[in-house]
């Protein structure tokens, strides 16, 4: 079995699922979400994208309910034993042999926790799933009950995220090698690409975002791949991942001759990151974080072009998206703690001007502060 985690780290992970499970008084956890069934068993798939989900009942007992496909890939990667195969047919409904697992239990009439909120628990899914069981037993919606066991990292798994910092800063030296005048996006992306599969990490969970020209004002990707121009502006953001832990930056690096509105954008990304920087140690919240980024981008003219988050936590996450939970923005409650990952995004988008300004690096939160994963400068850089 691959197995990325000692079996001493997966007893450790259980152990709390069931703690917090009876805390919460629900009899067994139903897992879409394929973060939670990675961490727990080391299950590593995409057949969430078909119905599939993982039981664990409050006596311990794990059973995976998946398709034929599945198998082996759960035999190979994870240490879930009992496997169960839903069959495809025209009309098939795999929440009846859902409820066959559950009877084996006995968790008729008990209290059952579900992951709704997860990419693999399609809406129709849902809907079936919850009309099969209406008679049958109560269900719960406990979508974050492994999501916040998962949000502060323990040493094993630390030492895959500072692995993937590793792979992101070696994507930005081949940015910097390659981003001039004349050169196509594509060209960029297949180096950066490159140098983290050489470097044995993994797919990311969303596509790297590349844009220049107008197009560097954008916070998602695209498929209009541009050739540098004399003067321009690039912005990239990517993630160096290992073992499916992340490890994200991001950069906007002007083309030829800086404008010298760039300049100034840049020196207040670097002066919010400061700050944030600051007040990302134990014992702040996740809301303050975003607070002070908001008032120092606010404080130097810049309140329309800033965002209305600064950054997320950051771990073992599968497409579409790479951002965990919690979010940095105004409000949130969440009390940061040692273990904690967090990337943080100091994002400048001027319409008026069209250019942009942006710069991100992932932290590792410590005991009495934090520690910034990736080792390349924040300098601006001209190409």
């Amino acid at each position: 079995m691959a197995l990325h985690f000692s079996k001493e780290e997966f007893s450790k992970r259980k152990t709390k699922v069931l703690n917090s499970m009876k805390d919460q008084n629900i009899d067994a956890l139903l897992m879409f979400r394929q973060e939670s069934m990675y961490w727990l068993t080391g299950y590593d798939t995409f057949g969430y994208v078909f119905f599939q989900t993982l039981v664990l009942d409050k006596n311990g007992n794990i059973i995976l309910l998946t398709r034929a496909p599945d198998l082996r890939q759960a035999q190979n990667t994870s240490n879930i034993e009992d496997i169960k195969i839903w069959v495809d047919k025209d009309g098939s409904n795999p929440t009846d042999d859902l409820k066959v697992i559950l009877d084996e239990l006995n968790l008729k009439g008990k209290k059952i926790g579900v992951e709704y909120e997860a990419y693999g628990l399609t809406g129709r899914n849902a809907l079936r799933l919850n009309k099969s069981f209406e008679n049958y037993c109560s269900l719960e919606d406990k979508s974050d009950l492994i999501t916040k066991l998962r949000v502060v990292k323990s040493k094993e798994e630390i030492i895959y995220v500072k692995k993937a910092a590793e792979l992101a800063d070696k994507a930005l030296d081949e940015v910097w090698k390659h981003a001039k005048a004349g050169e196509s996006e594509s060209k960029i992306l297949a180096e950066m690409n490159r140098v983290i599969f050489e470097g044995g990490g993994d797919y990311p969970a969303n596509e790297f975002i590349i844009g220049s020209g107008k197009n560097a004002l954008l916070c998602r990707y695209q498929s209009e791949k541009q050739i540098l121009g004399k003067q321009d502006q690039l912005t990239i953001e990517w993630a160096g991942t290992y073992r499916h832990y992340h490890s994200a930056m991001f950069r906007t690096i002007p083309i030829g001759k800086a404008d010298p509105k760039h300049l100034k954008m840049h020196e207040a990304c670097v002066e919010a990151l400061k700050n944030c920087e600051g007040k990302l140690k134990p014992g702040s919240k996740v809301g303050e974080v975003f607070d002070i980024h908001a008032k120092t981008f606010d404080d130097l003219g810049y309140n329309k072009a800033r965002m209305n988050a600064c950054g997320y936590s950051l771990g073992t996450t599968f497409s579409p998206n790479w951002m965990d939970w919690p979010m940095l923005y105004t409000g949130n409650p969440y009390v940061i703690e040692p273990g904690n990952v967090f990337f943080m995004h100091m994002i400048l988008m001027d319409s008026q001007s069209n250019l942009a300004m942006n710069l991100g690096e992932t932290y590792l939160v410590t005991e009495n502060g934090n520690e910034r994963l990736g080792k390349q400068k924040l300098d601006l850089v001209v190409l």
